[in-house]
Formats: structure tokens, sequence, C-alpha cells
């Protein structure tokens, strides 16, 4: 155990701050975002003096939204917690939409706010509001810290309350709202090497419940955002359909359904009797109602830290599920082949004719031939891009290795509806399905997977929106990034919210009002938004300039897609 030398009276304010970000880095916390301001530049001192010494690495952001969502981005991407630092006032409420996302998706952030201390609040103080409690019930615990003064043990004090704070982290975000007094900074004292505590021996939790299942021909398997690989293989124990939406994590394997909003609509989602769901289902309106109907039994694995997902207010909710026995073969070809055969025709029946010339007429000893077909080939290439081309390129051109980030925005479900099965890392902040923070959060995730890179080709972070949650996030595009981080935003750019054409308002609202105040058209430029941040940029608007801009060399790009009128075949279905 580290001696802990006296607070140093210079300064309690910054001897605090570096006894607390000691305890954090004791347990494991690796990341500090933070933004700059008075009160809190004993915590951001701090935070420098132990990113100098190689215990954190510091990742500061001018805008506290942007950097709520940066810190979000990386916390997703480690499975670590990771510390916010900002200063007081405002600057604390432009964290609560990362703060909401937290909770709702049970993403461990430490939320670290300074203050004045007790006699210069409730006096009209000047950047001085009531912070204790700011956050309500979204934070899995609030401490509110009076200032410390010098006396012994508040170094041991703080320590103690970082440990506490990563626990309780464990399941979504903590706040801690640090009061600091004059002076605000000192001398800072960096212990080398920090000592980790010892390792837990906490029991396992004897209150979880694990509901033992038997195969059966009526069960799917549904896997919302989140819901990992474990749905997938859920699937294959159970002899049973995947319905597997595209940020779940289980979208690949022999029993995904694609299709399956048009499915479940059919024969098929008549037949369910019984549905597990892993993690929160968001992208459709077929999966509610189905488990909602009185005839299926519905049973949800809960998310540790995530309120339930229980649509009808009548499914089990359970803490984990095991297969007891093995699906006969016959059952699971006829029950699980008859979803994918109607999966498979639907997405066939919604296909414009063959839009790919056949290969084999490459190679055919008629110079006709050939030359019909370098022609179609050319065709192809020169087609203008819309939505469906838009996301089945950009999943395409997406590996494992990489990471691809889907925001709020209709390409999201375009992409649910069409694409294929593939292990890939897909991330979208669907705790609250939000617009804002997405080119945020996708940074994080760059900054985070960095340090664990081992491949020999760099993997890229792409991010796939619209042009409203571009702009809801453009700060974003201000903020410094290392040189060699590989982060490409792709624009869906159709000028507005064409996501609310589909909804009942696009048909009863008078056509002015509707575009003013829902569609929100704008006229920003791209390109010079890009400029403006120092990234590359392109415009693409046939499938040969996606391919080349999905591949392309730069390490920081913004690729803008005008779009085209929606085809009658994309995803329809909205929140």
């Amino acid at each position: 155990m580290t001696t802990l030398p006296p607070l140093s009276a210079e300064s309690p304010a910054s001897a605090s701050a570096a006894a607390l970000l000691e305890g954090l880095v004791a347990h494991g916390v690796a990341d500090v975002v933070l933004s700059p301001g008075s009160r809190s530049q004993a915590l951001a001192l701090a935070a420098a003096a132990f990113a100098r010494a190689g215990h954190l690495r510091v990742t500061v952001r001018i805008d506290e939204r942007v950097a709520g969502f940066t810190a979000l981005g990386l916390a997703v991407q480690t499975g670590r917690p990771v510390a916010i630092v900002c200063t007081s006032g405002t600057a604390v409420a432009n964290l609560h939409p990362a703060v909401l996302e937290a909770h709702h998706s049970g993403v461990p952030l430490i939320v670290l706010t300074a203050d004045r201390p007790a006699e210069l609040r409730g006096i009209g103080s000047n950047q001085t509001t009531v912070q204790p409690g700011i956050f309500g019930e979204l934070v899995r615990a609030d401490w509110d810290v009076p200032a410390p003064t010098g006396a012994p043990g508040e170094r041991e004090d703080a320590r103690t309350l970082a440990a506490l704070a990563v626990r309780a982290s464990a399941e979504g975000p903590v706040h801690l709202n640090l009061a600091y007094r004059e002076p605000l900074s000192g001398s800072i004292l960096v212990p080398d090497p920090i000592d980790a505590p010892p390792a837990s021996d906490d029991a396992p939790d004897a209150t979880r419940q694990t509901l033992d299942l038997v195969p059966n021909d009526a069960t799917v398997v549904i896997a919302g955002h989140g819901a990992g690989p474990a749905a997938e293989q859920l699937a294959v124990d159970l002899g049973a359909p995947l319905i597997a939406e595209v940020s779940s994590g289980a979208r690949f394997g022999r029993h995904l359904v694609v299709a399956y909003r048009d499915v479940l609509r059919g024969p098929h989602g008549e037949a369910v009797g019984r549905a597990i769901v892993l993690g929160h289902p968001t992208l459709s309106r077929e999966v509610p109602a189905l488990l909602v109907r009185g005839d299926v039994e519905t049973i949800v694995v809960r998310t540790p830290g995530v309120e339930a997902y229980n649509p009808g207010r009548r499914a089990r909710i359970v803490d984990d599920v095991r297969v007891q026995g093995t699906p006969d073969r016959a059952v699971v070809r006829r029950w699980v082949g008859g979803w994918v055969s109607m999966s498979r025709a639907v997405l066939e029946s919604q296909e414009p004719g063959d839009p790919a010339p056949d290969l084999s007429l490459a190679v055919s000893s008629d110079r006709g031939v050939r030359a019909a077909f370098a022609s179609a080939e050319l065709a192809v290439m020169r087609a203008p891009v819309d939505r469906r081309m838009l996301v089945r390129a950009v999943w395409a051109a997406t590996w494992p290795h990489d990471r691809l980030v889907l925001a709020a925005s209709r390409l999201i479900r375009v992409a649910d509806a069409i694409v294929p099965g593939k292990a890939i890392p897909v991330h979208a902040n669907r705790g609250l399905a939000g617009i804002d923070g997405t080119v945020s959060t996708a940074t994080g995730m760059a900054l985070g997977a960095a340090d664990a890179e081992t491949t020999a080709t760099p993997g890229t972070t792409r991010v796939l929106l619209g042009d409203l949650a571009l702009l809801h996030d453009a700060g974003a595009l201000l903020a410094p990034l290392p040189d060699d981080l590989r982060l490409h935003v792709i624009v869906g750019n159709d000028r507005g919210g064409t996501i609310f054409d589909d909804l009942e308002v696009a048909a009863t609202a008078p056509a002015d009002d509707f575009e003013q105040v829902m569609r929100t058209p704008h006229a920003v430029d791209l390109a010079a938004l890009a400029e403006a941040g120092g990234w590359a940029y392109r415009r693409v608007t046939t499938r040969a300039e996606l391919d080349d801009a999905l591949t392309a060399p730069e390490p920081r790009l913004l690729v803008e897609v005008p779009l085209n009128e929606p085809t009658p075949t994309e995803a329809t279905s909205s929140d």
C-alpha cells in the first residue's frame, strides 16, 4: 500500500484532486475526458500530470456535450469506466445527453463536476447553480463532496471515494460533485507506481435467476441492441429463427432472418408461441407487436443496470437462460428453414430487376457479348447512389478489425431491413435513440480501439449518419485527433429530416408547416464544414465514386452522399 503524504498546504484542492485521480487509476480508470474551466482546474491539472507520468490518457474537448459522448464511446469500446471532468454551471447541464444515453445503455461513466463550496451556494455567485442531484435517477450513485481543507485523512477519503465510484459505475453512470475553494491549483503529487487494489473475492450473486428452456417448434430469439453473440448461440441451441437488429452484435449465422418485419407479418409470425428477448429492440413496430400478443410467451433476459424491455408489461424477466436438451433436426429444418426461405424471397422480391451483370459473360468468346457485359458493368458503376446502395456498400466495406457506428437516422432502419449476416463490430446509441453525439461517440470508440489495435492493417471507424445527425454534432469535427487515427464519416444528405415522411404527420399536416417544422431543410455547405475542421472531403454521386471513397487512404474523411428520392422498397418503420 502506498504511504500517503499529508495534503499540500498550498492547495488542498489540488492535493485532493490528485488523490481522487490516483484512486481512479488504481481501480482501472485509464481515460479522462475533460473540458476547460476555472473551478475544475485542480482536476484538469492533476489529470495532465498523471497523463504525463503515463498513468492516464487525457482527451480534451472544448464543448462538454462533445466531451460527454466522446467519453461514452471510449467506455463502450474499452469496457472500462471513463471519467469526465467539467467546471460548474451550464457545463454540467451539457453533459446531460451523454449521461442519459449511458443510463439507458448501462455504460460506465464517472462524471466529475467541479462546484463552489457551501458558503458560495445560494447567494447568487457567478456560475453557481444546484448541481447536487442534477442528474436525478439517471446515475447509480451521487455524491456531493465538501471542499477539502487540508485536514488529516482527506487524501485517504478521496481514494476511498474513487473506489466506491468505480464499483458503482459497473452498471451505469455515477456523479461526483466536487466543491473546491481557492487556491484552485498548486503542486501535484503523482505516485509511481500506483498500487492496484487487491483482487475482489466477491461471491456470485445468489439472487440471479436462470431459466431453463426446452427447444420447441414455435420459438423465436430476438436480439435487440447490445444483445451480443450469445443471442446467436441461443438461437442455434434452441433451434429457433434469429431476429437480430443491425446493432445487436448477433447479426450473423445460419438462423438469421434478415427481412424479419415482413416474415413476422405473415403466417410464420402468427405461428410464434414463445419469444426470447436479449438486448434492447428499437428498430421495428413488428417486434413489440409480437411481444404484446396474449398467445405468445415472452421471456426477457435482463441487461445488468438497464431497464428491462417489456412493451406489454407481461414478460417474464430473468437474468439468464439455459437450454436443456437439443432441438430435433427435422423440426429445425422445417421451422428455421421456413423463416429463412421466406426472408430470402422477400429480399429478392424487393430488388428492381437484376442490376448486376452476369459475370460469366465477361469471358465469352463472342466479342459482342463481352462488349455488352462491359456496357452493363459501366452502367452499374455509374448508377446514382440511393439509401439501399449506400448502406450495402458501407456494410460490405466494414470488416472485423473495423468499427461501424450508425446514427439514429433513416439509414439505420434501411440497413436493419436489408444487410446480410456479418460478424462485425456495430454500435449505435440506441439507449434513447437520440441523433446527438454520434460523431463524438465514434471518435471515442476510435480512440479506445487504437490502444488495442493489433492487426497489420489499422482498422477504420466508419460513421454512417444523416445530415441532421451530423449537424447535431458538428462540434465533433473541430476536435483534434491523433494523426494516425482512421475515422471516416459518411453522410447521407437529403437536406432535412426525411424520416418524418413516413409518419402520420406527413399526411395530416399542412405541407408548408410540415416542411418548416418537421423536415427542417437546411443549406449547410458540408465541404466548408469539413475544411473548417481540417477533414478531407469527397462528394459521391455514383457507385464507382462510393466504392472509391470507402477505401480512401485519408485518415480523416467526410464523405457526402446526396440521396435520391427513396424507393418504395426502403424500410419505412419509425419511432
